[in-house]
């Protein structure tokens, strides 16, 4: 067995000291933590390194590329159309990859959504749509790309094959307090994406208290440094900074959103959702070489809702079955007339997922239909004892914990409050 040509104490030391890892010695350190000769107290000394000492850009580069080179990658090739995809830092509420990835693939453009699973309070796109009877997660490759070419969009599970080094680092970096360093962040998001064989792609980075980023300036950093990563490994990538301080849209949980997801698709639906969906559908198929493409009129006309039904048919789900509904619900009422100034998202969805419609642990069952619905939104002028929004759960006993989130969570004032532009800035290389 020949010898390693590195020394992992020596790949710690150079970030430790501030220094900048050569290529060959980073790409090393990637791989031989993969397959387990460097040790996970190793590589979490020089994570905590990377959250202290940064890293340069050509590194985050080097780094991303060595963990999409640890598995395999996907390519698109063999489809007769561009693939635009779009990425969420996740928040609470944020169903808009369900109206957006029909929407997109309306204009003749593939969209490939590998998505994932809900943990704490940010919801997963997987939960939501298992909530349609039938409708499955798991496809193969071929499946998929067989979808692609037919429907031309799908969303679906990631295969274990992408990136399989950011599965171990991930899992690594939670339990090592590292989660928060940005190039392990944008290297972690972008190695996945990149492997995934998109020509372009999407970031939707959210900022605020329900979001990952709470500081804007943070998350406008973690979205320079992923569309930097796109644009140098040869993927058209572009971002939108958008504010999670308040609840996107009505519906926070699961089968409610896929419902308010499907209100969007025939036209209506809350106008935040409505506004977002628009937005980074016009990006994508822009990159996608359609600047021009009327997307409004995609969602008005049933082009859109057409694509959204045959998408959940193509996964044995069917469109026209009742969606779960909750044994149990309890109303929340105005205790002042007044006018809603703020609704925390982070508080929000911490209750939503006391209501079962989250999961603490991965393997944890989520409740399809618990979740809560909102009436009104900031901005919103109420009476004394009108309602302010609904929670629903299977089990009424989870009522009183997801109320004590909610302490606190909502204001009523006498002026409303001033108004934050939903997406505050566009990124790109």
């Amino acid at each position: 067995m020949s010898p390693e040509p590195f020394d992992a104490v020596d790949v710690i030391r150079a970030k430790r000291d501030g220094g900048a890892v050569p290529e060959d010695a980073l790409r090393w350190m990637v791989d031989a933590y993969t397959r387990g000769y460097v040790s996970d107290a190793q590589m979490s000394a020089f994570t905590m390194a990377v959250l202290l000492n940064g890293m340069e850009r050509d590194e985050i580069r080097v780094m991303t590329d060595a963990m999409i080179a640890s598995g395999e990658r996907m390519s698109f090739a063999s489809l007769d159309k561009p693939t635009a995809d779009k990425h969420s830092t996740g928040g609470v509420g944020d169903k808009i990859t369900l109206p957006l990835a029909p929407l997109v693939a309306a204009f003749g453009i593939a969209v490939p959504q590998l998505s994932g699973r809900g943990l704490g309070h940010t919801g997963g796109t997987l939960d939501k749509l298992e909530s349609i009877p039938g409708w499955r997660a798991a496809l193969s490759n071929e499946e998929m790309l067989a979808q692609l070419a037919d429907v031309g969009a799908v969303i679906c599970a990631a295969g274990t094959g992408l990136a399989p080094a950011d599965k171990k680092l991930y899992a690594l970096r939670d339990v090592t307090g590292t989660v928060e360093a940005i190039p392990l962040i944008a290297s972690s998001i972008m190695s996945k994406k990149i492997a995934e064989g998109t020509d372009s792609l999407v970031l939707d980075v959210k900022f605020g208290t329900g979001a990952f980023m709470k500081d804007p300036a943070r998350a406008r950093e973690l979205a320079e440094t992923m569309v930097a990563l796109g644009t140098d490994s040869g993927v058209k990538t572009t971002a939108l900074l958008t504010d999670m301080n308040t609840p996107l849209g009505l519906a926070i949980g699961n089968a409610n959103e896929v419902r308010e997801s499907v209100e969007v698709l025939a036209g209506g639906g809350p106008a935040d959702v409505v506004e977002l969906t628009v937005a980074l559908a016009r990006e994508m198929l822009a990159l996608a070489g359609q600047p021009d493409a009327d997307v409004e009129a995609a969602l008005a006309d049933g082009r859109a809702m057409d694509t959204w039904r045959r998408m959940i048919r193509a996964q044995d789900g069917d469109p026209d079955a009742p969606l779960p509904v909750a044994r149990e619900t309890h109303t929340v009422t105005a205790s002042r007339s007044g006018v809603v100034t703020r609704m925390d998202a982070y508080d929000f969805g911490i209750a939503a997922w006391r209501l079962g419609a989250g999961r603490a642990r991965a393997e944890d069952a989520v409740v399809h239909a618990a979740g809560i619905d909102l009436l009104v939104k900031p901005g919103d002028a109420v009476a004394e004892g009108q309602a302010l929004f609904t929670l629903s759960a299977d089990d009424g006993a989870r009522f009183d914990r997801a109320l004590d989130a909610l302490d606190g969570a909502y204001e009523i004032g006498d002026t409303a409050p001033e108004t934050a532009p939903l997406v505050r800035e566009r990124i790109t290389a």
